[in-house]
């Protein structure tokens, strides 16, 4: 398979300290993989040099990023091809547009449609397409602003998958949710599994980890801690150690809770 993401003796340093330090891992095109570990343990960095908001260490030697093979990639270009859900864009896109107008920004790598934007009739058809699909056409006219915290995180995930992106890249995605709104996104989550596109998990919550994910990655103190099958390191014994603190695992339909 072609490699989608590929890390290789990676450090990140930021106020004199590696928070990243010599990551090496792999994610190919179409993997569904979690990347699990504690606050602190450098996954928000993890995703931040994947969108190129902060850079490897250059002076580490024998060391490289790529991404669909290329270390060098104009922003521009590397957006269409990972689309990017965070809380953080939450915030940022919750303001007075509205939703079918922050879902059309999604072809600009704007936050709403501006007087300079061309917009097609195809990006039209398919801002309606993708939101018709997620169930959140209703919510076209209403501004982000006085959407809930679950259909705002709707919001986003159709904005980035406008562009039929080749993986999109989910960092935290049910922080802030509900019970009910936690199941609901994790149920987009698996329907966009299933229909092909990749998706990599980014999360310290266990019930986030969909069926449809089979490889975990974990990351502890800014380094690979275990990297395998989910089975396999999902265990109690294994996550009491990652999260340094007593508890016990178990599966349910495909699901794992910790306790």
């Amino acid at each position: 398979m072609t490699t989608l993401i590929e890390y290789h003796n990676v450090s990140v340093v930021r106020k004199q300290r590696a928070v990243l330090d010599g990551v090496t891992f792999s994610i190919s095109l179409g993997e569904h993989v979690a990347i699990l570990g504690p606050n602190g343990c450098g996954k928000s960095t993890l995703i931040k040099t994947i969108t190129r908001e902060l850079y490897p260490d250059p002076d580490r030697a024998n060391s490289w990023l790529r991404i669909m093979g290329q270390e060098r990639w104009n922003i521009f270009d590397l957006r269409p091809l990972l689309g990017v859900v965070s809380y953080d864009w939450v915030q940022i896109c919750t303001r007075e547009y509205s939703s079918y107008e922050t879902v059309l920004s999604g072809f600009f790598g704007s936050v709403g449609v501006w007087e300079n934007h061309h917009v097609t009739s195809e990006m039209e058809r398919k801002t309606r397409q993708v939101m018709v699909d997620l169930e959140i056409w209703h919510l076209a006219e209403r501004p982000t602003e006085q959407l809930s915290s679950g259909e705002a995180r709707r919001v986003l995930i159709a904005r980035a998958l406008v562009h039929d992106p080749k993986a999109l890249i989910f960092d935290e995605p049910t922080n802030s949710l509900d019970l009910h709104a936690c199941h609901e996104l994790r149920e987009i989550l698996r329907r966009i599994a299933q229909g092909g596109t990749g998706i990599v998990l980014v999360t310290h919550h266990l019930p986030d980890i969909i069926p449809e994910i089979d490889r975990v990655i974990l990351l502890k103190g800014g380094k690979v801690f275990g990297d395998g099958a989910k089975g396999e390191q999902l265990r109690g014994a294994r996550l009491r150690e990652l999260f340094a603190t007593g508890l016990e695992v178990a599966e349910h339909d495909g699901y794992y809770h910790a306790w």
